[in-house]
């Protein structure tokens, strides 16, 4: 078998994982593991991030003592985690592999150094050919410090250890231009990070199980695909569709977004991800926000600047947005705000944020297929 890529991640779904009722379909568990093992027996590193605890959990127990929201997802999601992992353990044992658990949290992600020290961790299993299958960990999760769901997890993760691919499970075979059930929706069997027509399509419905929808995983999608990762959003349900999605030989229908032919670096892939954690904010002009989305490599100058919406701190990650509002990038700032004399023009100005810690949510650079 002749594979696409030698390091990919995979992404799948509650609603893959899941019965209509709640319970684990182990059957597909031990399928999605089955395809894990051939393409690791045949070269390809694997780093799975799964959804499903909460719905193990769920099944497990029901009815709880606890009426709100947080209270419930941290139970199930505790009972949950253990029958999950036992799952993969004991089938990944039956194919001669071994798996681990890797759990955390968006704010193990707040600063460059947890940041490396998760990227290491999975590094060495990795090198070890151990599997790793991350989650986010519910049980501890603040509300407000959550990931969207495992799908925005997954993105950072295929980022952080360079992965050729993201692939991302879930019930339907990928992007369509309407709803899915609606006459006349075709799949969009590819898209490229400048296209912004199929966003407005897709549904926001969220799944059954999940806390995410084919929006997120769009939106998610795009960002990895501007990375210089590519990104495949099939159906998890199908058989084979990893062994089939890795196959040259083989075209399995579904949506494949076009990754950016120049990857980002690791810092800023780093904060790309970080806006979660952004301290600041200003607001550039239409001349400052053409320039940054050139083609041309450009730090964002004092010049640029029409007003600081909140103030920051030297080395603070901050929010850059244009006059409508609207999400330019992040970066890290090289000084503190009230050092920042906006609107002046000079040979000598010191860039707000360097080019090396500046990340640009829409840059259109040259793409391939």
């Amino acid at each position: 078998m002749q594979t696409r890529y030698k390091k990919i991640t995979v992404k799948v779904g509650s609603n893959v994982l899941a019965k209509a009722d709640g319970t684990l379909n182990v059957a597909r568990i031990a399928h999605l593991v089955d395809q894990i093992a051939h393409l690791q027996k045949n070269g390809v590193e694997v780093v799975l991030v799964s959804s499903g605890a909460v719905a193990a959990g769920r099944a497990v127990m029901s009815k709880t003592k606890k009426s709100d929201a947080v209270s419930q997802r941290q139970l199930w999601a505790a009972l949950g985690q253990v029958k999950l992992i036992s799952r993969y353990s004991d089938f990944f044992h039956e194919e001669g592999l071994t798996c681990a658990q890797v759990l955390t949290t968006k704010e193990n992600f707040s600063s460059r150094g947890h940041y490396l020290n998760m990227k290491n961790c999975i590094t060495t299993l990795l090198e070890n050919k151990v599997i790793p299958i991350v989650n986010e960990n519910d049980t501890i999760s603040i509300t407000e410090l959550m990931f969207t769901d495992n799908d925005e997890l997954s993105g950072l993760i295929a980022s952080m250890v360079d992965s050729e691919a993201l692939i991302i499970l879930s019930n339907i075979d990928g992007v369509y231009t309407a709803h899915p059930d609606s006459d006349g929706a075709e799949l969009i069997e590819h898209i490229r990070v400048a296209d912004k027509g199929p966003q407005d399509a897709i549904s926001s419905e969220r799944s059954d199980f999940g806390r995410g929808g084919m929006l997120t995983k769009f939106r998610i999608a795009k960002k990895v695909a501007g990375d210089g990762i590519g990104v495949h959003v099939a159906n998890g349900t199908r058989s084979n569709v990893l062994i089939d999605l890795l196959d040259k030989s083989k075209n399995l229908k579904h949506t494949f977004f076009v990754p950016n032919v120049k990857p980002s670096s690791g810092v800023k892939k780093w904060i790309g991800y970080s806006d979660g954690f952004a301290k600041g904010q200003v607001q550039i002009n239409e001349g400052a926000r053409k320039a940054l989305l050139s083609d041309k490599a450009v730090s964002l100058l004092p010049v640029g600047i029409e007003k600081v919406e909140s103030e920051f701190k030297k080395g603070d990650l901050i929010k850059i947005v244009d006059t409508n509002g609207e999400l330019v990038g992040m970066g890290k700032a090289s000084y503190g705000s009230e050092k920042i004399e906006m609107g002046k023009q000079s040979d000598k100005q010191k860039p707000v944020i360097h080019y090396d810690y500046l990340y640009l949510e829409y840059k259109t650079n040259e793409t391939l297929i």
